[in-house]
């Protein structure tokens, strides 16, 4: 079952890059889902899948991930990513990181995506040539 999912959450993440599909994604994760990263997990504010895939898509223009590792067990997976685009001010990004999902049943009841926010943040910013 988790395997399915994860690979189903990869489609659904190309779609939401690609076509801004948000519906596909979001119907995944389960209602009640504990979903952040490493720039929202401070907030005391908890946000759905909806709220927090809406987000992630509104900071890029342009965005894809490619996968280069899934380890799936039980009901987990961690996904191994790199992504790239170019931010909504017009700069080029590139970033790597990875996400863990918990799974029950077929819905994903947490997310968690870890990345270095200060390089991603200075490359939306200032442009990834000028930040290398």
């Amino acid at each position: 079952m988790a395997e399915a999912t994860a690979k189903k959450f990869i489609d659904a993440l190309g779609k939401l890059e690609a076509e801004r599909d948000l519906d596909t994604i979001c119907a995944l994760f389960a209602d009640d889902c504990d979903i952040a990263n490493v720039i929202t997990e401070d907030n005391d504010r908890q946000t759905g899948a909806r709220e927090f895939w809406q987000s992630y898509r509104d900071n890029f223009a342009d965005v894809k991930s490619t996968f280069r590792n899934e380890i799936i067990a039980d009901n987990r997976a961690a996904l191994e990513w790199d992504t790239t685009g170019t931010s909504s001010e017009g700069n080029e990004f590139e970033y790597d990181g990875v996400s863990i999902l918990e799974i029950e049943e077929d819905k994903i009841t947490r997310f968690r995506a870890f990345f270095d926010p200060n390089k991603l943040g200075r490359q939306i910013v200032e442009g990834k040539k000028q930040s290398a």
